[in-house]
């Protein structure tokens, strides 16, 4: 009696094993890849590849660099968004600096969030033209911070500085302020840790609404974003059109049309996939080198 209903219960669990296995494992993928293969689905199930001349050229999906082979910018193609993704845009290490913005003293190891955002300001300012200067960032384009040592009072500040160091400039570097609480302020030596200090970084005369926007300095959260703002394309127009010996008036008609807008009408922000407008301006007005 008891062997009979163990029996059934076994029998029972393995029909169900074998009946969830069909549904779960073999009717419902190849239902799911039959209707992906529908006209108008099948490109966004193959991962929305774009090819040009019988070549893959990349995906709309997945954003990509337009540098030469020592890193810097190719003067004929507008500048994708920066990547924290392994070398830059690799989907197999797609992933963000998880630095936040109490990241702002340079390490031995590595340079802090803030001097990244820094540099990268200047590169862009100086490459399109523009004001590249922000808050807390020095001309030279590093973080403007300084350690101030000396007896703290009550609340934790320094009532006596009796030392300054520009924590993230390293000697022979002139400091970007020559005195702080009318004491000379030094350069930092080289791997010297100035963390008994109290960390301040300093707002300086950076305009509090940069020229350069935010998606030019910082990387997404996948490492992976195909599209750069709108406001971030509008100030690559000028340098595109010289390289390429057309008008202004003509990259900038280009880039409208490339201009998506919110997604529903409501839904993030307006955007430009930088891979399709490239293609689309080697297409039409070719670069002439």
């Amino acid at each position: 009696m008891r062997l009979s209903t163990w029996l059934r219960q076994h029998l029972a669990a393995l029909r169900a094993l074998l009946v969830l296995t069909a549904i779960t494992g073999v009717v419902y993928p190849v239902a799911v890849f039959a209707v992906a293969q529908l006209p108008g689905l099948d490109r966004r199930a193959d991962g929305s590849l774009i090819e040009r001349d019988g070549q893959l050229v990349g995906s709309s999906l997945i954003g990509q660099s337009f540098t030469d082979a020592g890193g810097d910018a190719l003067p004929w193609y507008f500048q994708s968004r920066p990547s924290a993704a392994g070398a830059g845009y690799d989907p197999l290490a797609t992933s963000a600096s998880n630095l936040g913005p109490e990241d702002i003293v340079d390490t031995a190891d590595r340079t802090s969030l803030l001097t990244t955002v820094c540099a990268r300001s200047k590169e862009v300012g100086d490459r399109e033209g523009v004001d590249g200067s922000r808050p807390f960032c020095t001309e030279a384009g590093v973080g403007a911070v300084l350690s101030v040592i000396g007896p703290r009072d009550a609340n934790g500040d320094v009532s006596r500085p009796v030392r300054v160091v520009s924590v993230n400039e390293v000697c022979p570097a002139t400091p970007f302020l020559s005195t702080f609480g009318e004491v000379t302020v030094e350069c930092a030596q080289p791997g010297a840790d100035y963390s008994a200090g109290r960390i301040i970084p300093i707002l300086g005369d950076g305009p509090a609404e940069p020229l350069v926007p935010p998606d030019a300095v910082t990387a997404s959260g996948s490492g992976l974003d195909p599209h750069i703002s709108p406001e971030y394309a509008a100030i690559q127009v000028d340098r595109v059109a010289q390289a390429r010996g057309v008008t202004v008036e003509q990259v900038r008609d280009l880039l409208d049309t490339h201009t998506e807008g919110r997604t529903l009408g409501f839904l993030g922000a307006p955007r430009v996939n930088v891979l399709e407008l490239n293609l689309d301006l080697d297409e039409r007005y070719p670069f002439p080198g």
